[in-house]
């Protein structure tokens, strides 16, 4: 079976419906599946396991009408036998409609629902790739959601292998902080250092990104024996994480990957309600700041939930 579906967002939302992609890909082992992303998107399926190729198109984008007739005619060509759709808009399954792929399926809201086959309902109160998976119901396929699992390429866990030699290191507590403007570097230094002094033989490794080596190069400063890696892509994150002891980060990809990898997680929320972004089990735990806003957890807060389990 040739199959195609539609997930607008970013990476984390394509981690997050790879689930779905699994329990489809485990119902019908022959099928080809491709996936639409939007280009920022595209590096998630570095680590999947079920997709057979990914096309771009920008659903944020204010696209032209020969944008959609070319995402139309790529649709058309390709004989796609089904198709699912996690984006609720009119105007996508509009599309679909005129592809004439015969299994349409998406979720019923407003008008949109006419132009499915297979309308499913849209259940937001739950956990994001429960809701991604509700749309298998359209295809007859039934049963439990699958938990998150990834695939990490060979050559990104040799990397990490590597890595971890050059930071003379085995277990390790992995910290992910976020952009300046998220959870501060004075508050990341407090908990960093609690670290050093309650387990100073367990190293503490801090990931740098583009968007917050500011953050790591003001950790790095004020925190001596702090190791920092920097992974080049979302493979080497991921055999990063898979490597750790414990994973402290705020809402995000990092957090999805360890979701998948089943490692010990404390992810700091803002506004976000946990029971949305993580799994009911014992590995992840979810602090949610009383405020709605990030910057109001303290360190004491996180280093209660950390000692105090």
């Amino acid at each position: 079976m040739q199959v195609v579906a539609l997930v607008p967002g970013g990476i984390g939302e394509q981690i997050l419906f790879f689930p779905t992609l699994d329990h489809l890909k485990q119902r019908y082992p022959k099928s080809e599946i491709d996936v639409v992303v939007e280009p920022r998107a595209k590096a998630a399926y570095r680590v999947s396991k079920s997709v057979n190729d990914v096309l771009l198109f920008d659903f944020q984008d204010r696209n032209s009408p020969a944008d959609w007739a070319n995402l139309l005619g790529v649709l058309r060509d390709r004989d796609y036998e089904a198709v699912l759709s996690a984006d609720r808009s009119s105007g996508t399954n509009l599309l679909l409609w005129l592809t004439g792929i015969p299994t349409r399926v998406g979720y019923a809201s407003g008008t949109s629902k006419l132009f499915l086959t297979n309308a499913v309902p849209f259940k937001a109160d739950q956990y994001l790739p429960y809701v991604y998976h509700d749309l298998l119901q359209g295809l007859a396929i039934t049963g439990p959601c699958p938990e998150l699992s990834l695939r990490i390429p060979k050559a990104d866990q040799d990397w990490a292998e590597a890595e971890r030699k050059r930071l003379g290191i085995n277990g390790y507590v992995l910290i992910c902080p976020d952009s300046p403007t998220g959870y501060s570097l004075e508050n990341w230094r407090q908990i960093i250092q609690d670290f050093q002094q309650k387990q100073p033989e367990l190293p503490v490794v801090v990931v740098q990104t583009e968007e917050n080596q500011d953050v790591v190069i003001g950790l790095s400063q004020t925190c001596p024996g702090l190791k920092v890696t920097k992974p080049g892509d979302l493979g080497k994150l991921a055999a990063m994480i898979a490597g750790a002891n414990l994973m402290l980060c705020t809402e995000g990809v990092p957090m999805h990957l360890a979701v998948a990898l089943q490692v010990y997680t404390l992810v700091l929320f803002g506004s976000t309600d946990p029971a949305k972004a993580l799994p009911k089990a014992d590995k992840f735990l979810g602090l949610q700041s009383a405020t709605g806003k990030l910057a109001d957890i303290s360190p004491e807060q996180v280093l209660q939930k950390v000692w105090g389990g």
